[in-house]
């Protein structure tokens, strides 16, 4: 039995690394959720609930995260070596700090909701991306703004500090210019993906 058990536990490891595990073509959207139809499907349902087109998530996402589960910003270092703590609480797929996570559970997400469950993480951006069009009247397919109102929260983008920083503004239009590229490669296979993984999204 026990010759059994270690080969099923070494295939259950390799296959939760598989889940995980960024996708191998991440700058082609087809590549990615021909690779990851549960991720498609994810994209789907959120689609679906908030009304927020895949390609501006996705995109926010391989910005944020590089598609990393266990993402986490940067450390601060005291004395230029010491490790002591983290610029911000932010984790996961959609980089989510604590307090906007906690928002999200307890208004949409449920409480069980994790921030590196891609499920969990897609759904917590088109509530974000929903909210941020509700509040500040940034439309959904607007990759550019709605990354800004990702990045300093929604009274940060009616307050403009995001005119102060140009770099953020630089960032924002290469959000912008992924957005179209993955929209345009989503448009040519939607109908395939959805042909092939028909069961997949009910």
């Amino acid at each position: 039995m026990r010759s059994l058990l270690y080969p099923l536990a070494l295939l259950c490891l390799a296959l939760a690394g598989c889940a995980t595990a960024p996708p191998s073509s991440p700058e082609n959207l087809c590549q990615i959720f021909r690779e990851k139809p549960d991720w498609h499907k994810a994209a789907v349902a959120a689609e679906r609930k908030w009304g927020v087109p895949p390609q501006v998530p996705m995109a926010m996402m391989y910005q944020e995260s590089s598609f990393r589960h266990d993402a986490k910003p940067p450390r601060y270092y005291f004395l230029g070596f010491i490790p002591w703590g983290r610029v911000s609480s932010a984790y996961g797929y959609a980089q989510a700090k604590d307090e906007t996570w906690s928002d999200y559970k307890r208004e949409a997400g449920g409480w069980f909701a994790s921030r590196d469950n891609f499920n969990d993480s897609m759904d917590f951006m088109g509530w974000y991306i929903s909210k941020s069009q509700r509040l500040n009247g940034v439309s959904k397919w607007d990759a550019y703004g709605q990354y800004l109102n990702y990045h300093e929260g929604w009274t940060g983008y009616r307050n403009r500090s995001h005119e102060r920083k140009g770099w953020l503004k630089n960032v924002a239009s290469r959000v912008q210019a992924r957005a179209e590229r993955f929209g345009a490669q989503y448009r040519s296979c939607k109908d395939s993906l959805s042909r092939g993984g028909l069961f997949g999204l009910f």
